[in-house]
């Protein structure tokens, strides 16, 4: 499986901004399909993530109501739409898959995106 996220930028505090993941190769082994962030000088972190085969989600105290993961199957593809952006939500986006095998064991990453929200 070969993970594929876009959609970073600069953009400022209160702004939107929707991130894109595109998954291609042996999708069907895919289970769920986490976001990720890493800000410079701290650890990665859970952002939410999304059951492909049923749609639910879960999101990180620190974006629920602002952030929404929604997917679309016929492009193989996961969106991470962000408002009402602050400047601590500036990082390093990552999206990340798991299989049934081993839930929330993230086999699979993308390459990062890199979101800057400036004050």
């Amino acid at each position: 499986v070969q993970l594929q996220a876009s959609g970073g930028g600069l953009v400022q505090a209160g702004d939107s901004l929707r991130l894109s993941c595109v998954a291609s190769g042996r999708t069907f082994v895919i289970y769920s399909m986490a976001w990720f962030r890493q800000a410079p000088g701290k650890e990665r972190e859970f952002v939410g993530d999304i059951i492909w085969a049923l749609g639910t989600t879960d999101y990180a105290d620190s974006v629920k109501g602002r952030f929404t993961l929604s997917k679309d199957n016929d492009k193989n593809t996961v969106y991470l739409r962000m408002n009402s952006l602050k400047p601590e939500d500036t990082a390093v986006y990552y999206c990340a898959a798991d299989t049934p095998a081993q839930r929330r064991v993230y086999d699979y990453w993308g390459q990062g995106t890199l979101v800057t929200v400036s004050s």
